[in-house]
C-alpha cells in the first residue's frame, strides 16, 4: 500500500512503515474489491489523506478528531467535519460555528470548508479515512484506526504544547494515546443535534484553545474562515 499511497513527506517519514503492514494490505483489497464490485467510496481517492497533506507534522497546533467522512455526495474532501465549498452546512459543524460566534464573537461563514483551519495547524481527523456512499460507519474495524492511532501516538511522542478536541465517546477512546501532561485534552459530548445541547453548546473549547497557547507565549488560532466568494481551496 505504502508505494501507492501520496502521504505528505514528514508524516510519511514518522508513519509511512505502517502502511506497509498486513492489516493495512488487507484494508487496500477491500477497498479495491469494494469499487470493483461499484460501490462509491468517499472521498474520491486523491482526497483519502488531506488532513495530513494540508497540515504537515511540524506545523500540527490542534487535533480535531472525527469519526467517519461524510457519507453523502460531493461532502466528503479528506477533512474531518468540513464539507467542499457550495455544499449545505452539517448541523454538527453549525453548532462548532454557533459555539465559536458565542465565545469568540467570530461571524459564521456562508460555507462549511475548513481547509482554512487545516492550513493553519488544525488536524481534521477522522478515525476512519474512507466510507461508502450512503452507508454511515461503514469502514469502520477495517483497518484505519490504527492507522490513525499511528498518527496520534507520534504526534504524543514528539510534539509538546498541542490542543485535542475529543468530542463524543468514538473521540475520547483516542484520548488513551494521549499525554495530558504534555499536552491540552478538551473533552465533550458530540456537536451533533442529538447531544451538542448536552454539553457542548457553551463548552468554550475554542477560546479554551486559545487561552492555552497564551499561557504558553504562543499566538492563538484564527478560527475565523474567509467568505465562500474569497475562499481559496488549493
Amino acid at each position: 500500500m505504502n508505494d501507492r499511497v501520496r502521504l505528505e513527506p514528514s508524516w510519511k517519514e514518522r508513519i509511512g512503515s505502517y502502511l506497509d503492514r498486513p492489516d493495512m494490505h488487507a484494508l487496500s483489497t477491500f477497498l479495491r474489491d469494494e469499487k470493483a464490485q461499484g460501490k462509491v467510496i468517499y472521498p474520491p481517492g486523491p482526497e483519502i489523506f488531506n488532513a495530513f497533506t494540508h497540515t504537515p507534522f511540524d506545523r500540527v497546533r490542534v487535533v480535531i478528531l472525527g469519526q467517519d467522512p461524510y457519507h453523502g455526495p460531493g461532502q466528503a474532501h479528506g477533512l474531518s467535519f468540513s464539507v467542499r465549498p457550495g455544499v449545505r452546512v452539517p448541523p454538527s459543524l453549525l453548532n462548532m460555528f454557533k459555539e465559536i460566534e458565542d465565545s469568540l464573537g467570530i461571524p459564521r461563514p456562508d460555507h462549511g470548508c475548513l481547509t482554512p483551519w487545516a492550513d493553519r495547524g488544525v488536524l481534521l481527523l477522522n478515525a476512519s479515512l474512507t466510507v461508502e456512499a450512503g452507508q454511515a460507519a461503514s469502514h469502520q474495524g477495517k483497518g484505519w484506526e490504527g492507522f490513525t492511532d499511528a498518527a496520534i501516538d507520534a504526534l504524543n511522542r514528539e510534539r509538546e504544547g498541542l490542543v485535542f478536541m475529543l468530542w463524543g465517546s468514538h473521540a475520547q477512546k483516542k484520548g488513551q494515546l494521549i499525554d495530558g501532561k504534555r499536552h491540552c485534552i478538551l473533552r465533550s459530548v458530540h456537536p451533533s443535534p442529538l447531544s451538542a445541547h448536552r454539553g457542548f453548546m457553551g463548552c468554550g473549547h475554542f477560546a479554551k484553545a486559545n487561552d492555552y497557547f497564551a499561557s504558553r507565549g504562543e499566538p492563538p488560532i484564527d478560527w475565523s474562515l474567509p467568505q465562500r466568494a474569497e475562499l481559496d481551496v488549493s
